[in-house]
């Protein structure tokens, strides 16, 4: 079967992309807007794909998958439902293909779906029971974003985002979890939700699906999920334990029962997503000292964290974060690291919701362990952001940004973005 996925590029679709192949389907597709790492992995996986959304580059596919990113009026969705081609959403097609007879243990939350989906992947891995996964991020430990074995267990990162202009419910609304994560639970979206209570309207449906013999794992006392979970519960319950993060040679360590983590991850929330991978797993069987020894040979995510280039007196980092949640912890993980050492926060304010200016004064609070901060002017803002940052902290390109970085000659450089940032590692490694 041949299948043109529209959106291909995108974190969910061309991870989605890789398991087509792997059922052996002919797999095309289309975006713009494409950068790494999905499209080197497209690349490597040879995946062929067009940058753009002319109706004209579409293929005669048996079925076209529509991601989320394209409504009404692009070109490619207006041709193929004027003649009557057969569409479905990326969610949709993998619970029906993939899921429907798979133990699936769905990572939620609003961050940290990404880097505790990859470990619970790995833990599983580790652990001999072989798991396909579908996560928004390559993992190092596996090279990919995705994959398909012949084993019962199905790691997915379940995202609360719509499934596509004709199907407006969270894309795991189709997961039909055994094992579901709550991480956290914080209002975003601000394209699609009105309010928190919306989102947690999505998370009670998804609680809806999981049965009686399944478990729901999320931290203690946040009030957000525990109002969710008091609107029904039908399934078992873990709540994770709270632990005391210490400081390591690697990096840093915390107890689980009997057992403990000793890796090189910084951060809080890095051990709550620990935990919730140890837990996950233990729902299927591993024990808690084989998750926690798996856990401690973990490499970790793409762009989260990562180092991409190195010198005597200054460490560029490319982290992924963009909710001022996410901001805050990586940043507060850095400094427990670094100590006094100078950190600057680099930030493109890509999303939806940051651009609609909801997180103004969180956004403040978020990068208060930065020395320095360097903004990229975000376009479209439905707010003004002189109010809150000066002029110094504020760019109109980045090549002015990497003018400015240019001229320092120490400190953390972590530059935070959830999109391409207008290629700004490429530029600033060869000024330094």
């Amino acid at each position: 079967m041949h299948i043109h996925i529209l959106g291909i590029a995108g974190t969910f679709m061309g991870s989605l992309a890789l398991i087509a192949k792997q059922l052996g389907h002919q797999v095309t597709g289309q975006d713009q807007g494409v950068y790494p790492p999905m499209s080197t992995q497209l690349d490597e996986q040879k995946i062929t794909y067009t940058h753009s959304y002319k109706a004209s580059d579409m293929p005669k596919a048996d079925i076209f998958i529509i991601g989320n990113a394209l409504s009404r009026g692009n070109e490619c969705v207006e041709d193929i439902l004027s003649k009557q081609y057969a569409y479905t959403s990326g969610a949709q097609w993998l619970s029906e293909q993939v899921l429907h007879d798979k133990w699936v243990l769905a990572i939620s939350g609003t961050h940290g779906k990404t880097t505790t989906a990859s470990m619970l992947a790995w833990v599983l891995d580790y652990a001999g029971y072989n798991p396909s996964f579908l996560i928004g991020g390559v993992v190092e430990d596996f090279g990919v974003s995705s994959r398909l074995t012949d084993s019962n267990f199905f790691v997915i990162e379940a995202d609360e985002y719509d499934t596509a202009f004709f199907d407006k419910r969270s894309k795991f609304a189709h997961y039909r979890p055994k094992t579901l994560v709550i991480n956290n639970l914080e209002f975003d979206h601000a394209d699609i939700f009105d309010s928190l209570k919306d989102i947690q309207k999505q998370f009670h449906h998804l609680i809806r699906t999981v049965p009686k013999e399944g478990v729901i794992i999320h931290p203690e006392n946040i009030q957000a999920i525990d109002e969710v979970l008091e609107q029904g519960l039908w399934s078992g319950e873990q709540t994770l334990p709270n632990q005391t993060l210490n400081s390591s040679a690697l990096g840093t360590c915390f107890k689980v029962e009997n057992a403990a983590v000793d890796w090189h991850l910084l951060g809080k929330h890095n051990m709550q997503n620990g935990l919730s991978a140890i837990y996950a797993a233990h729902h299927v069987g591993v024990p808690i000292d084989i998750a926690c020894e798996a856990l401690n040979q973990f490499k970790g995510v793409k762009r989260r964290l990562e180092i991409k280039y190195q010198t005597e007196h200054i460490t560029l980092y490319d982290d992924f974060a963009h909710h001022p949640s996410a901001i805050q912890t990586t940043l507060a993980g850095l400094r427990d690291k670094v100590g006094s050492e100078s950190i600057v926060a680099i930030l493109e304010l890509r999303s939806n919701t940051m651009k609609s200016g909801v997180h103004q004064q969180s956004l403040v609070d978020s990068l208060k362990e930065a020395d320095q901060i360097l903004i990229l002017k975000p376009e479209n803002a439905n707010w003004d952001i002189h109010t809150l940052f000066n002029n110094t902290n504020l760019f109109d390109s980045v090549d002015a940004i990497v003018d400015r970085l240019s001229q320092l000659r120490q400190g953390h450089f972590v530059v935070m973005s959830n999109g391409g940032f207008d290629d700004i590692f490429n530029k600033l490694i060869k000024h330094l």
